[in-house]
């Protein structure tokens, strides 16, 4: 096999793996979004008393940015897809980023809000600053990879 053939395999297996996690991490946060409506429709105290507003904060973050996340991934594949560029070491390091950051940066609040003391999230809260710096860093390694291919 051909080096061209090669990273055309790669961009297609990177294409592949981010449309998956993409809509399956968007059905899974949307979902979550639907318990969190009937949580609060049928006013669970596990979710809307007063006492648990930082659960409610919490997994209403978790759901929000879970569902970015997702779109971003599905955004990443279509990038790779339509601009063509060949999967660079620059562009693998943003699909692990791009995918461990859909784990921590949601995950994070998620469990912040399971285990809270007081006003103040659990130990998993830790988790989304690093999930945050991993998809500012998978955003910064797709725009230079794109920004490089155009010249």
């Amino acid at each position: 096999m051909t080096t061209h053939d090669e990273s055309r395999a790669q961009s297609r297996f990177l294409v592949q793996r981010h449309l998956r996690i993409g809509w399956w991490s968007l059905l899974l946060f949307l979902s979550l979004g639907l318990v969190l409506e009937i949580l609060h429709g049928f006013k669970v105290p596990l979710y809307v008393d007063v006492s648990n507003h930082t659960r409610r904060l919490m997994w209403t973050l978790a759901h929000a940015h879970g569902t970015l996340l997702a779109i971003v991934h599905v955004a990443f594949a279509a990038t790779l897809s339509i601009t063509g560029v060949a999967v660079a070491r620059r562009l693998r390091i943003a699909s692990t980023c791009l995918t461990l950051a859909i784990l921590f940066l949601p995950g994070g609040f998620f469990v912040g809000g399971l285990f809270f003391w007081g006003g103040d999230p659990g130990l998993g809260i830790l988790f989304v600053p690093i999930g945050a710096a991993l998809l500012l860093a998978a955003v910064l390694s797709t725009a230079l990879e794109v920004n490089d291919a155009e010249q």
